[in-house]
């Protein structure tokens, strides 16, 4: 991703909303030396007033990407929100979009959402495919498979209402609906990344265990998936928000440095 990066040759300009953190410090500095930013600090006492001013950047184009440093997240996501001044994409929502770099996947993993939208509703979940599978394109895979999440491999109308759903999610992508892609669902995340689970099954599916984007039913199930990924499985992760004008790097303060570092490498992709 950096090498890409690096053989592009473009800056993004970043709007860092108060990096008085080492880690978001560590992330800017070190996109800055790789040579794919140029950081504009925003700093202040008056946090709202930072983060109005650093959205105002992007709205008006002087800065390409949006990155939060040590300032609560509600806080910056108010600024983004906002009906008048804010960044949000006419007729769009706001979502968040991770990718994870795992030992034993063979490629890279995106999945949404682990951070904004609660219950997805029908609408919310299209447009989440629509982000995900604009991002996989942007990383170089040409037909991402997405998959659709579900603690099992049925659908549930009575105790699980979403999967119905499901099934016309897969047959909007075949009339290309979403782009080029494969979608499938509903899948466990075991069939979704492991061809032997799904063939020991004996499930048919076009993923065949090798999904590149997991489509997730809801915030609970994508949080407790990301968190998982970097406590148990020592995954490198980035995740940015979109629906919004510009990429926007809204990372947890408990996040690591290196994910912030590579969650600013992803928003300037």
């Amino acid at each position: 991703m950096i090498v890409f990066l690096q053989e592009r040759g473009d800056k993004k300009r970043v709007a860092v909303v108060c990096a008085n953190d080492a880690s978001t410090r560590y992330a800017v500095e070190k996109g800055k030396e790789m040579g794919f930013i140029d950081p504009i600090y925003v700093d202040g006492e008056d946090k709202d007033e930072c983060c109005r001013r650093a959205v105002a950047l992007c709205k008006n184009g002087e800065a390409n990407i949006l990155m939060k440093g040590l300032v609560n997240t509600d806080v910056l996501l108010r600024a983004i929100l906002d009906k008048e001044n804010g960044i949000i994409r006419a007729g769009h929502v706001l979502t968040h979009v991770a990718m994870a770099e795992i030992p034993k996947y063979e490629k890279l993993l995106f999945f949404t959402d682990a951070a904004v939208i609660p219950v997805p509703t029908p609408t919310q979940r299209r447009q989440q495919i629509h982000y995900i599978n604009y991002v996989c394109h942007a990383l170089g895979i040409n037909e991402p498979r997405i998959s659709l999440i579900h603690c099992a491999e049925k659908v549930s109308a009575k105790a699980f209402p979403y999967t119905t759903d499901y099934l016309d999610i897969i047959a909007e992508a075949q009339t290309g609906k979403f782009g080029r892609c494969i979608i499938d669902g509903p899948l466990d995340l075991k069939t979704s990344l492991d061809a032997v689970s799904l063939h020991e099954k004996g499930i048919k599916s076009v993923i065949d265990g090798r999904a590149d984007a997991l489509i997730f039913p809801d915030i609970v199930a994508g949080n407790v998936f990301y968190k998982t990924l970097t406590l148990f499985a020592y995954a490198k992760t980035a995740g940015i928000l979109q629906g919004t004008q510009c990429p926007c790097v809204v990372s947890s303060r408990a996040d690591s440095p290196e994910s912030k570092y590579y969650s600013l490498a992803l928003a300037a992709i």
